[in-house]
């Protein structure tokens, strides 16, 4: 390979609510192995993508940003021949209400999801519910909403109309376990990458350790990832008391942090994979 040359991109502080520096942390674990593998690594902000005129662009990036405008400039990078994982258009794909289109047309199993307008009045849907932002996953209080009723969900969309949230999804609560997973690759994935998923408890909750398929697990998370594009993601599932999994949600690249020392060096030696595959 000629150039060797990449970016990371971390991810904005303000879509990473009490987890700035884990998610800082793992970017900079995965930029280290890369390097240790032969590539050039620089490491910016996602308001750092340009440059002096005349500024050297990467072969190719690694990214945690999620904005909006940050992910159309770097769609249009790959347009000139940039390499990217995750895709800024599976990034993209994360944001909840195309999510839940992605999945509906993959046929990915996923909770139900009601996609409304925050200037919706009288909702009249069964409750307990979460009420969710139907863009980003969660940048500060008030984008993931417990609503045990018609007056909390109103107050729930209020509250997002007010700060210029236009949709929201709402969803119904599902008792059971609550799982958290990371995974790292893709089902086609690269000569000599392997295939990486680890799963743990939520631990704020009353856990009652319901059995179910770990196996079943990893495929139905996979199955998702592969339809938003995703090969580094993580999320969370429920574990229903008759062992049943519902998906609940799907991100793009997260902290991994209680893998992190495990998870840095496997995402540093998919990247080079990767790459070393996709830049001719």
């Amino acid at each position: 390979m000629g150039d060797p040359y990449c970016w990371g991109i971390f991810r904005e502080e303000t879509h990473s609510p009490g987890r700035e520096s884990d998610d800082a942390e793992i970017l900079r674990l995965a930029a280290k192995s890369l390097e240790a593998k032969g590539f050039q690594v620089d490491l910016r902000g996602p308001d750092e993508l340009g440059g002096s005129p005349g500024h050297t662009r990467p072969r190719a990036i690694f990214l945690m940003c999620e904005r909006l405008p940050v992910l159309r400039e770097l769609a249009s990078w790959e347009e000139d021949g940039l390499v990217a994982v995750n895709r800024p258009s599976a990034v993209l794909d994360t944001y909840r209400e195309r999510m839940v289109a992605r999945f509906a047309e993959a046929s990915v199993p996923f909770i139900e999801s009601r996609s409304v307008p925050t200037s919706a009045e009288g909702m009249t849907v069964p409750a307990p519910v979460w009420v969710k932002r139907g863009d980003v996953h969660n940048t500060q209080e008030g984008d993931v909403v417990f609503a045990d009723g018609a007056a909390a969900i109103a107050r729930a969309l209020e509250g997002m109309a007010t700060r210029g949230i236009s949709r929201a999804v709402i969803q119904p609560h599902v008792d059971g376990d609550l799982i958290k997973f990371y995974g790292i690759g893709r089902e086609q994935g690269p000569a000599g990458a392997s295939r990486w998923f680890r799963w743990f408890y939520h631990k704020d909750q009353r856990l009652a350790g319901h059995r179910f398929d770990e196996a079943a697990l990893a495929q139905l998370v996979r199955r998702a990832a592969a339809a938003l594009g995703l090969e580094i993601y993580g999320g969370d599932c429920i574990v229903t008391p008759g062992g049943g999994l519902v998906l609940i949600d799907l991100n793009a690249w997260p902290s991994f942090a209680l893998y992190r020392d495990e998870a840095g060096p496997i995402i540093g030696a998919y990247l080079a994979a990767r790459f070393r595959e996709l830049i001719r």
